[in-house]
């Protein structure tokens, strides 16, 4: 048992590393980068960036559920035995797979059916709407990645 909570907590943690660590690039990195480019190619990049992007944040989520879920039960014996920094942690991997949802169905959407519709306008729109998602869920994937590097020490 002891390898497969390893392999679990490995997972857990390369899982969390790809997606908060794309979000920060993203964010922090190609966003200001990218806005140097005229807004149609601007748009173009980042439906390339999301169409790549956007299936690895599927299998992460995917991922993290599936060990977390396994690491509190298997590990550490359900819920009421973890302590507070798990809790913390599920309630913010829940509420960031929520607005990965709304980005993915709402936003993420609208801007590849606004790009095949040449409507640059709404196309800009969904962008700024999936920045905002990011802007949220960055700081939280951040919060959840401190919380989980921390927990073991709070007392």
């Amino acid at each position: 048992m002891t390898l497969s909570i390893a392999l679990a907590l490995v997972i857990h943690v390369l899982s969390a590393t790809l997606w908060v660590g794309g979000m920060f690039f993203a964010y922090i990195c190609l966003r200001p980068a990218a806005g140097a480019l005229e807004p149609p190619l601007r748009l173009a990049l980042w439906r390339g960036v999301f169409d790549l992007f956007l299936p690895w944040v599927w299998a992460t989520v995917l991922a993290l559920l599936a060990t977390g879920y396994f690491l509190v039960y298997g590990f550490y014996g359900g819920f009421d035995l973890a302590g507070l920094p798990i809790t913390i942690m599920h309630a913010v991997a829940w509420l960031m797979t929520i607005l990965f949802l709304v980005l993915y169905s709402g936003p993420y959407r609208s801007l590849g059916r606004a790009l095949d519709g040449q409507d640059v306008p709404a196309a800009a729109e969904s962008l700024n709407q999936i920045r905002r998602i990011i802007s949220i869920n960055l700081p939280l994937g951040l919060i959840n990645i401190a919380v989980g590097a921390s927990g073991p020490f709070w007392r």
